[in-house]
């Protein structure tokens, strides 16, 4: 048979979007950036808790958007429930951008970004990330100049691991009022910087977080989008009825209530990375500054045997060859101590030159 229904261009120039590969239960998962130990146990809890009636009713989200807000520091009417990140940032680009748009992005960057800009049919500006993965500030300035409609910043910026200070952020915030900037902190629990109270400074501001990381809840999809009532108005007319499900909802709560289990995978993962950036050092293998619980390297040559090894051995790690056009860059989840240590054993004994 032929489908004789018209598709799309946008949707046939389309790649498909990229999930994990399966069978990677039971195995050392250092592939995407995922918490590798699992959720608090105050999570399991809450959701073990949940009755039948619960589970076959809707659900409700304004005490829970209420507690939250209450926890992040903001008022209802700044926060916005989404089913994971992802869901934040395709309602945001369904809800300010049409095909008359421009989306800047940085390249390389979550490839989400492009994903979601292009099945908006936006026309996408993109910049490049330099070869020391610095942040291309005098080139993100002189774009800004033209007013993209949006632009969407990963800090840290996932592959590459940077951090765009700050001050830099203030700087295009303020170069821009008329372009929406998304800073997407999916990884601030590691990073510990963050522009969320900025939101009641610049309207043209939203900043999105997720639980899947530091909190360890990827398996509930559950983000937040924090921006001025007036944004969050213009989302609500675009939002989905019942995005997120009742046991992200419970999860994520008791997560924020003992957020102390979050603070200490967090330290635990800045000490492992540490650990891990030290072998690697020895070992003469290039890598890149990280504020995040993962690491940029380049195996060169290496890489495509390397990955193969290691996933006879049962660990898995990232090969970004696609973001960069070559052979060699792999980026690696940083797990605890004791996964790294294992980790560093087995990249001893598989290393060209590299013998325990």
């Amino acid at each position: 048979m032929r489908l004789r229904v018209l598709v799309p261009v946008t949707t046939c120039n389309m790649r498909p979007a990229h999930t994990p590969i399966e069978g990677r239960a039971g195995k050392l998962r250092l592939d995407f950036n995922e918490n590798t130990v699992g959720c608090s146990a105050a999570a399991l809890r809450a959701i073990r808790k949940l009755t039948a009636e619960q589970i076959a009713t809707y659900p409700e989200y304004l005490t829970p958007t209420g507690k939250m807000a209450r926890w992040f520091g903001v008022k209802p009417a700044e926060l916005t429930l989404t089913n994971g990140a992802d869901g934040a940032l395709q309602h945001i680009v369904y809800t300010f951008v049409d095909s008359q748009s421009t989306i800047l992005l940085i390249d390389p960057t979550f490839v989400m970004y492009r994903f979601y800009a292009q099945l908006s049919g936006a026309k996408i500006a993109s910049l490049q990330y330099d070869t020391e993965m610095k942040f291309p500030v005098g080139a993100v300035m002189k774009a800004l100049r033209k007013s993209p409609r949006l632009f969407l910043i990963a800090n840290p910026n996932n592959p590459t691991g940077t951090l765009i200070p700050a001050a830099i952020i203030r700087r295009m915030l303020d170069a821009a009022p008329r372009t929406l900037f998304v800073v997407d902190e999916a990884y601030a629990e590691f990073s510990r910087v963050t522009v969320l109270p900025w939101i009641r400074r610049y309207p043209n501001l939203i900043v999105v977080r997720t639980f899947s990381k530091g909190a360890g809840l990827a398996g509930l999809r559950l983000g937040c989008m924090f921006a001025c009532p007036e944004v969050t108005s213009l989302l609500a007319k675009t939002r989905e009825p019942f995005a997120v499900n009742t046991a992200a909802l419970v999860a994520a709560y008791a997560t924020l209530r003992n957020y102390g289990a979050v603070r200490r995978y967090a330290k635990e993962i800045t000490v492992a990375r540490s650990l891990l950036s030290k072998a690697l050092q020895r070992y003469g293998v290039k890598m890149f500054p990280s504020a995040a619980n993962f690491l940029l390297v380049d195996f060169g040559t290496a890489a495509p045997g390397l990955l193969s090894e290691l996933k006879k051995r049962g660990i898995l790690l990232r090969d970004r060859t696609s973001d960069f056009g070559r052979v060699g860059y792999v980026r690696i989840t940083i797990g605890t101590q004791p996964q790294m240590r294992r980790l560093v054993r087995d990249l001893a004994r598989l290393l060209p030159g590299k013998k325990s």
